[in-house]
């Protein structure tokens, strides 16, 4: 399973990043647990995991400071 794309999740919507987000959370909680009972046999996804909830929480954070930026440049 290859890493994602960061220009994939630049495509999605809104609330389609959001909820990718609390999926990407939600599955790193599911692997914690399962290496917690011992029950992991994918290591790795722990990383592809990780990998892909910073890229989803970047375009967030991107956003945001394009929606700040532009509602700045529009107050002046």
């Amino acid at each position: 399973m290859p890493l994602p794309k960061i220009s994939e999740f630049r495509e999605l919507s809104d609330q389609e990043l959001s909820d990718q987000i609390l999926a990407a959370k939600r599955e790193l909680f599911e692997l914690r647990f399962k290496k917690a009972t011992r029950q992991l046999d994918k290591p790795h996804l722990f990383k592809h995991t990780r990998h892909r909830l910073a890229q989803l929480m970047t375009v967030e954070q991107e956003r945001k400071r394009a929606a700040a930026d532009t509602s700045q440049s529009v107050a002046e």
